[in-house]
């Protein structure tokens, strides 16, 4: 086994805060396979403990900034 981790899939609309039910835009890998979802606040509010005991953290909360139709060039 070579530790490597598989691709996260994109965050989607089906994908919810573990904590609160709100859109999740923040994907916790633990060890073991296990995973948390959570919505930007409740990432905010756990980042530090999470930081330390999480494998990946995929972090799509610079969704909440694009605008529908915004160019970025």
């Amino acid at each position: 086994m070579s530790g490597a981790i598989a691709p996260t899939k994109p965050l989607t609309a089906s994908d919810i805060c573990d904590r609160c039910g709100a859109p999740a835009y923040v994907r916790v890998l633990l060890p073991g396979s296990a995973e948390l979802l959570f919505c930007a606040h409740h990432n905010r509010k756990h980042a530090d403990a999470l930081a330390k005991v999480a494998v990946e953290i995929q972090d799509e909360t610079g969704r909440l900034s694009d605008k529908p139709g915004s160019d970025s060039r």
